[in-house]
């Protein structure tokens, strides 16, 4: 398919009320991206608009692992009474809806409980009346240049998403001021030095998980397919490497709700690719997903080096080092022979992006 005006297929049907862009032949309306947005979420620059669609999508399948829980577990009376109150949020609230079913660990909780019903084992008792009576979180108020930001900062509770680090938390009030102040430098210099991505940050991503730090200390950061919305990240000293770390795992998210609505490439099988950040060879999705997100580090690199503020040198020899990197591993994926057709314009559209920049 070829066009601005075309969009991309996708398979996913909108829930009643969302936007979406044509009906398949069971009459249910699905979600579709036009060609320019998909080739501008493609070239990391998707902003706003293509956070709204990719968000869109995002409620329709959480609403329908609802669904697919309700008709799972018919006589769990828990769970219904639970759902019943979603539906209903739905007809009378629905920010208040769209709160709940956008909370990042609905959607790893939903899919588990639903492939253990499917495997007929024993489930743990409703869990979805927690997500609606779930105690609220610190929101964080940042503002720079006139551009708000405000993410819940998670850091109490059990959460069921694993990012790979162990959380942080309960924070003490203390520790409460030291993370509102670094991000906050940190969203001065997003806003300041890479607006774009400032605006896509704002707009997607709702939930801050404080992590540890690596045991030598160095700051890590993750973000899980399964948890649409949320980045989660230690604190490093510096504010540049935290804004760097908002934009590396915000460009995750959004490949991952791509993901959700248009295949980029075929069941991971049992071949495995050369990464160039990391010694284990990776599978195709997995290397799809480290290109991307390294295309924004590489275009933040790049951003800072034009600002002229800071450590000039170390700006340079980072973009230099992650296009390069970021550009062999799209030249790997687009030979590898295990992208959609789609993929591969997505991977294309990558490559463009990346020798663009510096230009």
């Amino acid at each position: 398919m070829t066009g601005t005006g075309e969009a991309v297929a996708a398979g996913v049907p909108g829930a009643r009320g969302s936007t979406a862009a044509g009906r398949a032949a069971d009459g249910l309306p699905r979600h579709a991206l036009d060609r320019a947005t998909f080739r501008a979420i493609a070239g990391a620059r998707g902003g706003p608009e293509a956070v709204r669609l990719l968000r869109a999508g995002q409620l329709s399948k959480r609403a329908l692992l609802l669904l697919a829980l309700r008709r799972a577990a018919p006589r769990d009376e828990d769970y219904r009474a639970a759902y019943g109150e979603v539906c209903a949020l739905q007809r009378t609230d629905r920010s208040r809806w769209e709160e709940v079913l956008l909370r990042p660990e609905l959607d790893a909780w939903a899919a588990d409980r639903l492939r253990a019903l499917s495997l007929g084992e024993e489930v743990p008792p409703d869990g979805l009346g927690a997500f609606l009576r779930a105690e609220p979180s610190p929101v964080l108020e940042l503002e720079c240049d006139g551009l708000r930001w405000t993410p819940l900062l998670d850091h109490l509770g059990p959460r069921r998403v694993d990012y790979g680090r162990p959380p942080v938390g309960p924070l003490s009030d203390g520790e409460l001021c030291a993370w509102e102040r670094s991000l906050a430098d940190a969203w001065e210099i997003l806003v300041r030095r890479h607006r774009q991505h400032a605006e896509a940050v704002a707009a997607c991503v709702a939930v801050l998980v404080p992590l540890r730090p690596a045991p030598g200390g160095e700051a890590v950061s993750a973000a899980a397919r399964r948890a649409y919305g949320a980045v989660a990240t230690s604190l490093p000293a510096d504010p540049v490497l935290l804004a760097l770390a908002l934009v590396h795992e915000f460009l995750h998210v959004q490949l991952g709700a791509l993901l959700d609505l248009v295949p980029l490439h075929r069941p991971n099988g049992p071949a495995v690719y050369h990464a160039p950040w990391r010694p284990d060879p990776r599978p195709a999705g997995a290397l799809l997903q480290g290109t991307y997100a390294h295309l924004g580090v590489a275009s933040f690199w790049c951003a800072e080096a034009a600002a002229g503020v800071g450590e000039r040198a170390r700006a340079e020899r980072e973009f230099a080092c992650w296009r390069a990197h970021t550009l062999a591993a799209a030249g790997t994926l687009l030979e590898c022979g295990e992208l959609t057709d789609d993929g591969r314009e997505f991977t294309e559209e990558l490559v463009r992006a990346g020798r663009a920049l510096g230009g």
